[in-house]
């Protein structure tokens, strides 16, 4: 069977040549055998490549140290101390866990950090650059779990004090630690959360790429800035973990770095027990266009290494499972020896006690030596045009004993006993007297401020900027906007029919015209720009691409071409709509990792943002981002034909339960002005409150109405109620009722009001709702105060049944139903949503205009305000009768 090759597509000018090579390769194969082979043309293709030669890189490499020990720089600081300052940094994490648990069960976890204690402490002493300099410094992404040893590092400092540690996971009352990095419990350390797996490396993706924009776009120049993230190699099975690596090679950011804790195990185990996660990750990183710099082995493997002449070694290392890898930290050296120096490997074994062979093969890992760890790092940093994984073999629970280290438990176990400590002590040969390990908790122990540890470690900080991890914010208020934009939406639409997202769109558009805030909006847009009307932004504004535009549009003949720019201002992110929360996250939280206040609005198929990304949404709250979140296309039947997956009639239900959310469902164009003039003054002026608002806007078209005199509307509009249209003069003795209704539905009513009127002689109210869940908020909080909630306030006196009507479940009306003064209903879409036109949609979830009226009439009747038979009369009339 003759063999083909893929290159024999192309014209070969010299077939000679090509036969003489590869008679070469089968030569080398029958005189040295296959394994030497092909290590020799790994040496040939690594030459080639270097000399220009365009090879595509391996998938995967020996499973070896990508940097040798002689090609390592010099170490540019004291081993000696900062070992040292490592050990009092473990030793006070463990501390600080274990008298938690022992006062309180409290939790915590100690064997995270104990495994990654050097890369945190390389990364402090040599790399990460603090805000005193620039006001950006480096965004650290610090791994959830290794929180304790971080606190320990800040008491080192000074910047926390034994107190402080005593109230770690106790923050009832004010004064304690939170359990992980939580910006919103602790905003003067902690910038990013990270503990919600998976969030973080997604979150550092997106950090870095808008560092970018900020520099492209002439706002910050954070050419300066790296992002660090530090990750678990469990974590990494995460989907949102990898989710964006593409992105981030293909935009080619090296201010990115990722590192990767490979201990094996994962919470429960091993991470990949029958194969091999380092292998694994390298692949896939490479695969995306990463650099990769792998760090397996200690500098204690360098001799057995140097004498595997044969690579037999090395191709027992590469099938190894990690499993039996982790299972080696834990044994004797005797069982090293049974199970991988055996027949072909004894001899290269033979040299080399039990206990060798225990230091080198059970726990000699890179993780563990800061010279090691430094060369992957300086590596990161002068890799140019691709960002870096760094992927660091430790032994998870390093230095806690031989009843914590690469034990699968280890995750859960929360403290260490007495004799466990000592041991601990002279491991670390920290100066701890035995008399002070008597008492009934473990001390904390400190060098004194006076130290070499502490002026060394001060010293390192002030020469890279301050201290690190910190979060500060610099009050710069923005300008408020002219009132023009909003003044035109206050005027309503006059004759032409427009939808609340055109309005939104429209008024967007002009302020993002403002000299002095202008530049400071950053549209996100997961891929759906043309669908919510803004097309109209892309010449004027411009798509951000770090390479501008590359190629001819098109549609470049057209007025609303699609415009990329290296200095454009809209993020379209792509079919993601994670990516697109991350990126509106990174824009959120702007004024405080740069000092550079932006205004992100995120506009999304409302159906896709909130279910989809809760879990982010949370993350942004905890991080305290700023913005406006814009569900587009909102409600459950203003989709006409899309059906059930994009119907959405519960997402500010979800959006309720995000405490730093606003959320509002306005009716008409005014209202979404008021409430986004409300929202600049919140977020972006004097106040600097860390919320956001989370905006739903419909794709349905109607006329909008002029805003209605009145002194209170727009206290109503913020506060989420006030009269839009009284009853019509029917008479004093009619029948009374109240209609509510927010977004959409607000024409539903009005509608219903003159059927009640004109055919059944009800005099009904029009309430527009624009927040359900404000007004909730605003009555809890009424309650803790002892006053009058809003709504109650607003709606005492008015006479008659209260009927609720929202595209939305009944769930979320329903939120203010303990407060209204008498009787409560609500209609809503509950259920899963359909295909078919808005009316039909309407009447099958009975809250069209007739299935208003009859539910209205049915509940006057039930009270004895009208006749018995009424309702059944009027579900008659409409087409209802088999729904009465």
């Amino acid at each position: 069977m003759s063999l083909h090759h893929q290159l024999d597509q192309l014209p070969e000018p010299d077939p000679q040549e090509v036969a003489e090579w590869l008679a070469s390769v089968d030569g080398a194969v029958g005189a040295v055998g296959p394994q030497r082979t092909g290590r020799l043309l790994r040496r040939v293709v690594d030459h080639a490549r270097q000399a220009g030669v365009p090879l595509p890189a391996p998938s995967v490499t020996p499973y070896v140290n990508t940097i040798p020990t002689d090609a390592e720089p010099a170490y540019p600081g004291d081993e000696a101390i900062e070992t040292r300052i490592t050990a009092w940094n473990r030793w006070n994490a463990a501390a600080m866990v274990t008298r938690g648990n022992e006062r309180g069960g409290l939790g915590g976890h100690m064997a995270t950090y104990a495994s990654a204690a050097w890369l945190y402490e390389v990364g402090f002493q040599h790399f990460f650059h603090g805000k005193e300099s620039d006001g950006s410094g480096d965004q650290l992404y610090v791994q959830g779990h290794a929180s304790p040893g971080v606190y320990a590092r800040a008491f080192l400092e000074g910047r926390l004090n034994e107190g402080e540690l005593d109230r770690f996971r106790m923050e009832a009352g004010g004064g304690g630690l939170p359990s992980y990095p939580h910006p919103r419990r602790l905003p003067w350390l902690w910038e990013f959360p990270t503990v919600s797996m998976g969030l973080g490396p997604l979150s550092a993706i997106y950090q870095a790429r808008f560092n970018r924009y900020l520099h492209n776009r002439g706002i910050k120049d954070t050419a300066g800035s790296h992002v660090w993230a530090f990750l678990g190699d469990g974590e990494m099975d995460e989907p949102e973990s990898t989710a964006a690596l593409n992105l981030a090679a293909r935009e080619e950011l090296d201010n990115l770095t990722f590192v990767v804790n490979c201990n094996l195990q994962r919470l429960d185990g091993p991470v990949r027990s029958n194969f091999k996660i380092m292998q694994e990750l390298e692949a896939q990183f490479r695969a995306a266009g990463w650099n990769v710099v792998k760090v397996p082995w200690g500098v204690e493997w360098d001799g057995l290494l140097a004498s595997d002449a044969e690579g037999l070694l090395l191709e027992a290392l590469d099938t190894l499972p990690d499993g039996q890898l982790q299972t080696f930290a834990a044994r004797d050296g005797a069982y090293i020896r049974e199970r991988l120096f055996t027949g072909p490997l004894a001899d290269l074994a033979r040299p080399y006690s039990d206990a060798d062979l225990l230091r080198i093969v059970g726990t000699s890992r890179g993780g563990h030596e800061p010279r090691k760890i430094h060369a992957a790092y300086r590596a990161a940093l002068e890799n140019k045009g691709a960002p870096t994984v760094v992927l660091v073999q430790t032994v998870k629970g390093w230095t806690l004993g031989p009843g914590f280290e690469s034990r699968n438990a280890n995750h859960q176990m929360k403290k260490l006993s007495g004799k466990e400590f000592r041991a601990m002590r002279d491991l670390l040969e920290l100066p701890i007297p035995d008399s002070r390990l008597g008492e009934d908790l473990v001390p904390y122990a400190h060098p004194g401020p006076d130290s070499e540890e502490v002026a060394y470690l001060r010293e390192r900080r002030r020469a890279l900027g301050g201290p690190a991890p910190a979060r500060r914010v610099t009050r710069r208020p923005l300008p408020a906007p002219a009132d023009k934009p909003f003044a035109a939406l206050a005027k309503g639409s006059g004759s032409q029919e427009i939808a609340t997202t055109m309005a939104f769109v429209r008024l967007v558009k002009e302020l993002m015209r403002e000299k002095e805030t202008g530049a400071r909006w950053v549209p996100v847009v997961p891929d759906e720009a043309r669908t919510f009307g803004m097309e109209s932004l892309f010449p004027s504004a411009g798509i951000y691409s770090p390479k501008g535009q590359t190629y001819d549009p098109v549609d470049r003949d057209q007025l609303l071409y699609y415009k990329e720019a290296t200095n454009g201002q809209i993020l379209n992110e792509g079919i993601t709509e994670a990516g697109s929360l991350a990126s509106f996250t990174a824009a959120a939280t702007s004024y405080a990792t740069h000092g550079e206040p932006m205004i992100p609005f995120y506009i999304f198929y409302s159906m896709f943002g909130w279910q989809r990304t809760a879990d982010q949404f949370w993350a942004l709250a905890d991080q305290l981002g700023r913005g406006f979140v814009i569900g587009a296309t909102a409600g459950r039947t203003t989709m006409t034909g899309e059906g059930l997956q994009h119907a959405d009639g519960h997402s500010h239900l979800i959006a309720s339960t995000n405490p730093a959310c606003l959320p509002y469902d306005p009716a008409f164009a005014y209202e979404v002005g008021v409430i986004v003039k409300d929202g600049l003054r919140r977020m972006y002026g004097e106040e600097g409150e860390d919320v956001f608002y989370y905006l739903t806007v419909y794709n349905e078209t109607k006329i909008q109405p002029p805003m209605p005199d009145g002194e209170c509307i727009e206290e109503g509009i913020l506060r989420g109620l006030y009269r839009y249209r009284p009853a019509a003069n029917t008479g004093d003795d009619a029948p009374r009722a109240q209609l509510l209704a927010s977004g959409t539905a607000i024409h539903w009513i009005l509608k219903a009001q003159e059927l009640l009127a004109e055919d059944w002689g009800v005099a009904a109210d029009v309430w527009s709702a624009p927040s359900w869940t404000l007004l909730r908020r605003d009555a809890m909080q009424a309650e803790v105060e002892a006053r009058t909630p809003y709504v109650t306030e607003t709606l005492t006196g008015a006479p008659g049944p209260v009927v609720a009507v929202s595209d939305w479940m009944r769930a979320v009306p329903d939120q203010i139903a303990p407060w209204v003064p008498g009787q409560w209903t609500s209609m809503g879409t509950d259920g899963f949503g359909l295909s078919d036109n808005r009316d039909n949609v309407r009447r099958h979830f009975g809250v069209d205009p007739h299935s208003i009226v009859v539910h209205t009439l049915r509940t006057l009747a039930a009270r004895g305000d009208v006749k018995p038979d009424l309702p059944g009369i009027a579900a008659q009339r409409y087409g209802l009768a088999g729904k009465d």
